[in-house]
């Protein structure tokens, strides 16, 4: 585990579940927008993450980073991790590692609250539809203000400057980021 918050398992039954409602098959680009809008939804109504991922902006638009890192395989993959559900990458799409894995996301992903796949079935209904293409130029649009363009480079997207972005007042804010901060700290100390 790189970090305190992030779930590999989490992280790759969010993209197995996109997966399975394309039919197994998406475009990396579209993975990570959509996964992030998912990601963001989760942060905005339960001050919780999905998947606990770092959130950066890039000049395709907000991604995951630890998500991104495994799906270019400069991460080794736990066993029951991201190799363990996602097919490697092949012409810039993801592909799920075994179709007959997921009979239903309610009954298959279980690392998946039922808040969880509240939520992303909420943004395969609003987004899933848009190509990769669409879906990055909304991402990087009003919508998402706390998306900044980096050019060649990348920002990190705080938890403190997402929760601004989303509206909630400067004391929310930083109680939510706080409470995050502390459970990064606290899941560190009990990795060791």
């Amino acid at each position: 585990m790189r970090d305190g918050l992030y779930s590999e398992v989490c992280a790759a039954q969010v993209a197995a579940f996109f997966l399975h409602k394309a039919g197994c098959r998406l475009p990396i680009l579209k993975m990570m927008k959509l996964m992030y809008l998912a990601e963001r939804t989760s942060l905005q109504r339960y001050g919780e993450p999905l998947t606990g991922d770092y959130l950066f902006s890039t000049e395709h638009g907000p991604v995951l980073s630890i998500t991104l890192d495994h799906i270019n395989g400069m991460i080794d993959s736990a066993s029951n991790g991201w190799d363990a559900w996602i097919s490697d990458k092949e012409n810039r799409v993801l592909a799920l590692a075994d179709h007959a894995m997921i009979r239903t996301p309610e009954d298959d992903l279980l690392a998946l609250s039922d808040a969880a796949l509240e939520i992303l079935n909420e943004i395969w209904t609003d987004f899933g539809h848009l190509s990769a293409s669409a879906l990055c130029t909304y991402t990087q649009s009003d919508a998402i203000p706390e998306w900044e363009c980096p050019g060649w480079s990348s920002l990190p997207i705080t938890y403190d400057s997402l929760f601004r972005a989303l509206g909630f007042t400067a004391e929310k804010a930083d109680a939510l980021n706080e409470r995050l901060e502390d459970q990064r700290h606290l899941n560190r100390i009990m990795a060791q």
